[in-house]
């Protein structure tokens, strides 16, 4: 099988005390990635420097929001994968390593999806993070779409899946999910594969305040909007169940 070359794409802003944690944690890996890039969306803390101690390649992007600031970070890689963590990532120990073993060989998908594990004082909000927020995530949006939703706590892709969407997202705006409007854009062609066992920690942080959850959720129909019409109701599911047929029948005659 062939190995590929993986970077990691982290984009961070004021983050640094949690960004130490997550650098410290892909350094501890079994597998180390071939790069690893931070996006600096402007921060006014030592986010730069904590990324450079670390080894870190650093892009800054001065557009505030997670869009700018993970499309600037995807733009710069030229590695056969693209693994993109949060600041707030615990990534596992295998973590690079089982996307190493996921993306070698010719059967490998496009896209990359992973299991976040919320992390933090209050075992309540976590648990209920775990099961109603990002169990939510994947039993609404998932038949919605007609495939695994994104989690861009822990996702990898192709670098060729990135250039070919990289025109279709909504890369400049920061009141979106980017990790929501990429699954949008996944093409009919594409594979999307949901391993449950590639876990990382993820801060609990969001559920701090209703206003920061409420952020949160209006983010979600915000991305819907954006996306419509193309992401209305099932259409992607319909849109790859056609290309499967016209693909299967393709062989067929081939033979």
């Amino acid at each position: 099988m062939s190995v590929p070359s993986i970077v990691v794409v982290v984009p961070s802003r004021d983050d640094a005390v949690l960004l130490r944690r997550c650098l410290a944690a892909l350094a501890a890996g079994t597998r180390r990635p071939d790069r690893v890039v931070v996006v600096d969306d402007d921060s006014s803390d030592d986010t730069a420097d904590v990324a450079r101690a670390h080894g870190a390649t650093v892009v800054t992007e001065r557009a505030h929001g997670i869009w700018p600031a993970s499309a600037a970070g995807y733009d710069a890689t030229t590695e056969d994968v693209i693994a993109r963590l949060d600041a707030d990532s615990v990534p596992a120990r295998d973590w690079v390593e089982r996307l190493a073993d996921r993306f070698a060989g010719p059967d490998s998908p496009d896209f990359l999806t992973g299991r976040g594990c919320f992390y933090g004082p209050r075992h309540v909000v976590n648990w209920l993070g775990d099961h109603a927020y990002l169990g939510g995530l994947y039993t609404f949006v998932g038949p919605y779409l007609g495939h695994a939703p994104l989690f861009g706590s822990s996702m990898a892709m192709r670098q060729e899946a990135w250039r070919e969407v990289r025109t279709l997202v909504h890369r400049d705006r920061a009141d979106i999910h980017d990790d929501l409007d990429l699954s949008f854009q996944v093409r009919p062609w594409m594979r999307v594969v949901h391993d449950d066992a590639w876990v990382v920690g993820v801060s609990a942080r969001p559920f701090d305040s209703w206003s920061a959850l409420g952020r949160r959720l209006r983010w979600v129909v915000t991305t819907v909007r954006v996306c419509w019409p193309e992401s209305r109701p099932f259409r992607h599911r319909a849109e790859r169940r056609a290309w499967r047929r016209r693909h299967s029948a393709d062989d067929g005659a081939a033979r």
